[in-house]
């Protein structure tokens, strides 16, 4: 069996992470959760197997296989290389190390992102989740044309900033409710209620970062074939999922049912009926991608358009902690199943 360590066990997307693993063939490995002093001690379960959640110590990371990191980008920033060390895969979900040199960016979802993983691989990134969708995405439309054009707008929801971010919504919304002054401590902004383009000068996240990381990753899984890309985020008062508006242009008309097909496919649920249009709620808990297609009808053949509307929304969490278990089964070809390299 292998061992697998969790840095950030007790964090939002820790526990979806151990969702995710409790579902896939990884299930049965021996787990170590460890995370930063509140967590400490709490009970917890990955597959068949219940455990505590414990302080990183030296030697935490001791016959380790794989250790995902989805706490804060200090905890990564400061037990990585221990983990390296040790011998263990590194897969960072965190932020902080999607820059460091030879770090990868990866997902299997796309076979050909120019990213392949060796023995001389120090750590992989996966992808951020609406890097990822929007990739996927675009992947599949220039399979039926090039894609000229696409213009993003993407709707963060207070889930992608922590657990923090999400009280602080939810206490901000009761403020307001009940004519009180709303608490500032991480958006230094009014977030319920509200759309936001900025986060206040003293806010905690930044929507800025947020973009450039999406950028960082889409160009990395596009491996230089992908359109130009035009991104906003846009932090909205909702406390889970991924919604993405994309106004895509193609090279030349194609057939609205071809774009459809190509669409279609492996983690892309293709939404159809306008009384089923994809949402933020309906995303909860899905594994796919769920995606509404509207074509811009133009010129005189109503069956072809060049210019398309997409409105997609995933389980922002669940889709980064599927990656990351893609991404591990992907790099089981690099470690003998029980054995530290």
């Amino acid at each position: 069996m292998y061992k697998i360590a969790i840095a950030g066990a007790a964090t939002l997307l820790g526990k979806e992470l151990k969702e995710a693993i409790s579902d896939s063939p990884l299930a049965a490995a021996t787990f170590v959760l460890l995370d930063e002093d509140d967590a400490l001690g709490q009970l917890d379960q990955v597959g068949d197997e219940i455990t505590f959640v414990q302080a990183v110590l030296p030697d935490s990371f001791e016959k380790v296989d794989f250790t995902f990191f989805c706490g804060s980008e200090d905890l990564t920033r400061k037990h990585w290389r221990a983990a390296l060390r040790a011998g263990s895969t590194v897969l960072d979900l965190s932020g902080a190390l999607d820059r460091e040199p030879g770090v990868l960016v990866r997902t299997p979802w796309l076979g050909s992102d120019g990213s392949t993983a060796d023995l001389f691989t120090p750590a992989v990134v996966p992808a951020h989740p609406a890097a990822l969708a929007i990739s996927l995405l675009l992947d599949r439309l220039q399979q039926a044309a090039i894609v000229r054009f696409a213009a993003v707008t993407l709707l963060a929801p207070a889930s992608e900033f922590g657990r923090a971010a999400m009280d602080e919504l939810h206490q901000q919304t009761v403020s307001l409710l009940s004519f009180q002054s709303l608490p500032r401590a991480i958006y230094d902004a009014q977030g319920a209620f509200n759309l936001l383009s900025g986060l206040g000068e003293n806010a905690k996240p930044s929507l800025s970062a947020l973009e450039a990381r999406i950028r960082r990753h889409y160009e990395v899984l596009g491996n230089g074939r992908s359109p130009v890309l035009a991104l906003q985020a846009i932090l909205a008062p909702t406390f889970h999922g991924h919604t993405l508006s994309m106004a895509i242009e193609l090279e030349r008309p194609v057939e609205i049912v071809r774009l459809e097909e190509a669409i279609g496919g492996d983690h892309v649920d293709l939404v159809l009926e306008d009384t089923d249009s994809p949402s933020n709620v309906s995303a909860t808990g899905q594994d796919d991608i769920l995606v509404r297609f509207r074509p811009i009808q133009e010129g005189r053949n109503p069956a072809e358009t060049s210019r398309i509307w997409l409105w997609a929304a995933s389980d922002n969490l669940r889709l980064y902690a599927q990656n990351a278990v893609a991404c591990a089964l992907d790099l089981r070809r690099l470690r003998p199943q029980g054995t530290v390299q």
